[in-house]
């Protein structure tokens, strides 16, 4: 049986003074989410595997989290690919920093961080500029 990768994380947004802004920016979010390739049609990034409370009350304070997670066959390979696709992603969407665990049986647990400079990132600012770090966990499983 071939290794499996586990990928898994969350995307926050921040929170607003404004109840309509937050508002319209879960909207955008959720949409550009629903414009996710689904089924068999996605290679790393895919509808089913992000998830996100929609109104306040419901698991939703002040600040949107979308979800997300999913189990690949060996993806560190491909990581580079996986990262370009998960980085066009974050240009769409609202958020204020991102979090993405990828565990692999050979090579242990990395733990990947987004923040944007300004501490919030809006589709319309184009160019992604954010503050990437990236941790190690493990090694090899027994």
């Amino acid at each position: 049986m071939e290794s499996e990768s586990i990928v898994y994380g969350c995307i926050r947004d921040w929170p607003s003074e404004s109840p309509a802004e937050s508002r319209l920016r879960r909207e955008i979010n959720r949409q550009v989410l629903d414009e996710l390739p689904a089924g068999d049609a996605w290679s790393f990034l895919g509808r089913e595997m992000f998830a996100c409370c929609e109104q306040p009350g419901d698991g939703l304070y002040q600040t949107q989290v979308i979800h997300f997670g999913a189990s690949y066959r060996t993806v560190e390979y491909e990581w580079s690919l996986w990262i370009k696709q998960f980085e066009a992603l974050l240009k769409r969407l609202y958020w204020a920093s991102a979090v993405v665990h990828l565990e692999t049986e050979l090579n242990g647990t990395h733990t990947f961080r987004w923040e944007s400079d300004s501490g919030s990132h809006s589709p319309q600012e184009g160019e992604l500029r954010v503050r990437c770090a990236w941790e190690r966990e493990g090694g090899l499983r027994g």
